[in-house]
């Protein structure tokens, strides 16, 4: 159960930009997010985890203890095929959280949506860095990777986060589940990530995440 603490130099300005809403926005000072981005590096609190279970891909189910079964057609195709998993927890932190809310409350509203915005790029960024780490871990048994999938993505029953959050071993790392199943620092990720050593040529399995794959076609980060 390997736990993880990076340490992200630099959030996405274009990433920030998105998740805020602003992709297609014109004449809008890009030094506002930039100003985002930098206060938010002084806020972070990065910490993840993750663990690596065998995999029975007939039944859907994780061999954790006790096994969890996984519902939903999207994520069980996602993962077919695979023999292991690797199930991941990452937050940035409270104190980026309660600042967000200090500015809404103060209300510097546009500060509040960009610091916001800058939270969810580098929450994304810090389970990027933390594929990396697994990616290397298991090249060393021949075992590839595919992208990371969540509850709640898809057809994968958000109900699924109630067993699946311990499966990853998120309170280790300060994380909560709150009874409405979400997720407390609320800037954590928990996401599910496909191990296996022939991997598929099935493109549909190959594909990339992107929004083509996301059925919320209404999201404001959509690109």
């Amino acid at each position: 159960m390997p736990i993880y603490n990076a340490q992200i130099l630099e959030i996405s300005a274009a990433e920030t930009r998105r998740y805020a809403g602003l992709k297609n926005a014109k004449n809008f000072d890009e030094k506002n997010i930039s100003d985002a981005c930098e206060e938010a590096l002084l806020l972070l609190q990065v910490r993840g985890i993750y663990k690596i279970y065998d995999y029975d891909c007939e039944n859907a189910v994780v061999n954790s203890a006790p096994p969890f079964k996984i519902f939903g057609n999207s994520i069980t195709k996602h993962l077919a095929g695979c023999e292991k998993v690797a199930c991941i927890a990452v937050t940035v932190g409270e104190n980026i959280e309660r600042e967000v809310t200090k500015k809404f409350d103060a209300g510097e509203y546009v500060s509040s949506v960009l610091l916001d915005a800058a939270a969810t790029a580098a929450v994304e960024q810090a389970a990027d860095e933390l594929e990396k780490a697994i990616a290397r871990e298991v090249s060393k048994q021949s075992l590839k990777m595919r992208w990371r999938f969540s509850p709640g993505y898809g057809d994968w029953n958000l109900e699924n986060q109630q067993k699946f959050f311990y499966v990853t071993g998120a309170p280790e790392i300060g994380m909560n589940l709150t009874e409405s199943l979400m997720l407390v620092p609320r800037k954590s990720v928990t996401a599910i990530i496909g191990l296996e050593k022939n991997f598929s040529a099935d493109k549909n399995i190959k594909q990339k995440k992107s929004c083509a794959t996301c059925t919320k076609i209404d999201c404001i980060a959509r690109s």
